[in-house]
């Protein structure tokens, strides 16, 4: 069974950009709301000065932090080769681990944890340390996916997520939150993806090292399959 938190996953998933601007590729033409856009604003509601950005990917979140808002932003990703990418882009990047961030106590106003608590191998101890490093009020703004994000893209490869042990989707999130946070609230976003042809499916699914040995699964496809998207972004207060 896939499971998204798995360490050697996560490392061997994330050695590369390929397979990440595989899939974000996707979702440059989607119908409906920009869940980033989302995200974003739930960080510009907070008027924050100094931001952590956690699972910084190639940076693009955190510049435009930097940009537009105008706030110092500290980025950190377990990849060496996403924190190079961040720098490119003129962002304070770094290599390190939710679980053991190298900050002290209420650092920030706000920290931002897009698309990547899913990948923590120990939940309970990166929120704790999400937590630990925002000053008293301070906000984590979190966004994930509802199990029933693509679904119909993948009931075609037979994938029923509801079923994978996994963490921090959109339908499981609060309880853990509520952990280490005061207020919890949840903002949701629903749209769709179209993929043009079976070769778009193919490779979507292809780019994770965790679901590629289903690509092949993906059938002929006689027009365009239109995914539904569902996505979620939490808003913890310290």
């Amino acid at each position: 069974m896939t499971r998204l938190n798995d360490p050697e996953r996560v490392r061997q998933e994330y050695a590369t950009e390929d397979g990440l601007r595989a899939r974000a590729s996707i979702y440059e033409a989607v119908s409906g709301p920009d869940a980033r856009e989302l995200a974003f604003q739930a960080v510009r509601e907070a008027a924050p000065r100094h931001v952590l950005e956690v699972g910084c990917g190639w940076g693009e979140f955190a510049e435009r932090l930097r940009v537009e808002l105008r706030v110092d932003v500290v980025a950190v990703d377990l990849s060496p080769r996403m924190v190079e990418l961040a720098r490119e882009r003129g962002v304070d990047a770094r290599q390190g681990d939710v679980q053991d961030l190298p900050f002290e106590d209420a650092s920030f106003d706000v920290v931002v944890a897009n698309w990547m608590l899913y990948h923590v191998a120990d939940l309970e101890r990166g929120l704790s340390e999400l937590a630990r490093v925002l000053r008293p009020g301070g906000r984590l703004v979190a966004a994930t996916n509802s199990l029933d994000h693509l679904s119909e893209l993948w009931r075609l490869v037979g994938r029923d997520r509801h079923w994978e042990q996994e963490r921090v989707f959109s339908e499981n999130a609060e309880g853990p939150l509520r952990q280490h946070f005061a207020l919890v609230q949840r903002r949701d976003v629903t749209g769709s993806v179209t993929f043009a042809d079976r070769d778009a499916a193919r490779g979507y699914i292809a780019s994770s090292v965790a679901h590629k040995h289903l690509a092949d699964l993906v059938p002929e496809l006689s027009e365009p399959l239109v995914a539904t998207r569902h996505n979620s972004t939490f808003i913890a207060e310290k």
